[in-house]
């Protein structure tokens, strides 16, 4: 695919819309737990498991807007390390760790979820 600026233009809308409603429901969600980021994360990747297998090779532009985009905003890797690693600081080790494995599993099992709900 020879990339233009519409391309470019799809992934910045939607990176943008969905890196606003993370930091809405992160802030929502802030309590103890990082509850926001893991919720983010986990409904990020179910979408993605989903809009994978519904969205067709000559829908690259949907692609690009709704998954690199999007959902590229929408989850976030790097406050899920900030997070870990803040809980470890603070001796709370077996959240930490708890929160690690929950979050992985998590989001694994949302891939395949949606992957297999477009597939019933």
């Amino acid at each position: 695919m020879d990339w233009q600026w519409k391309h470019f233009a799809l992934v910045a809308l939607g990176g943008g819309a969905g890196s606003a409603l993370r930091a809405y429901l992160s802030q929502l969600l802030r309590h103890g737990f990082p509850w926001g980021t893991f919720l983010v994360n986990v409904i990020g990747c179910f979408l993605i498991g989903l809009l994978m297998s519904e969205l067709e090779d000559d829908q690259m532009n949907m692609r690009l807007l709704l998954v690199s985009g999007f959902c590229g905003g929408f989850t976030t890797f790097s406050a899920f390390g900030s997070e870990t690693f803040t809980l470890f600081r603070e001796e709370q080790m077996g959240i930490g760790l708890g929160y690690v494995a929950l979050t992985l599993f998590s989001c694994l099992a949302a891939v395949a979820l949606g992957h297999l709900i477009t597939r019933a």
